[in-house]
């Protein structure tokens, strides 16, 4: 019994011990990385970009109009190095798409329509997922100060 009893214990001191071909780490573990997106991970379509591309910029706040959105809508905007495209973050689920496209360009605003295109869904399952892609709109001239106006549409085909 005693013997049992010493081989239990040693296996489990030698399960403590460190292996000798395994070197100690060496110093203490990096801090975290302290940089922070203005873009929060939240669910994209499967190979969908969740971030703007390198270069560009968020949209203040004081240059949206969001009075044409639900709610819950999302409200980012991001604006490429050169002006002439928007990110927009948009909304879709199960087996909705995502798209938005200019509807109006003047000096002084760009309304963007943001909408999700239903497939015609006979016989066809769906999930009942909400996803938020980045979409992409192109703007004939650059944005500069104007504000852009977001109009959430939905629309069957």
């Amino acid at each position: 019994m005693l013997a049992g009893i010493g081989i239990v214990l040693i296996t489990a001191t030698a399960c403590g011990e460190r292996p000798a071909s395994v070197p100690p780490a060496a110093g203490p573990a990096p801090p975290p990385s302290t940089s922070v997106s203005p873009w929060p991970e939240i669910p994209t379509r499967p190979g969908g970009s969740q971030q703007p591309p390198q270069g560009s910029a968020p949209v203040p706040a004081s240059q949206l109009d969001v009075s044409k959105l639900s709610e819950d809508y999302p409200r980012q905007v991001s604006v490429s190095a050169d002006g002439k495209v928007l990110y927009i973050r948009a909304e879709e689920g199960g087996c909705g798409r995502a798209t938005g496209e200019v509807q109006q360009e003047t000096a002084d605003q760009v309304v963007v329509n943001l909408r999700e295109t239903q497939s015609n869904l006979q016989g066809r399952m769906c999930t009942m997922d909400i996803r938020y892609p980045l979409v992409s709109v192109p703007l004939s001239e650059p944005l500069g100060q104007r504000k852009v106006v977001l109009v959430s549409l939905k629309q069957n085909r």
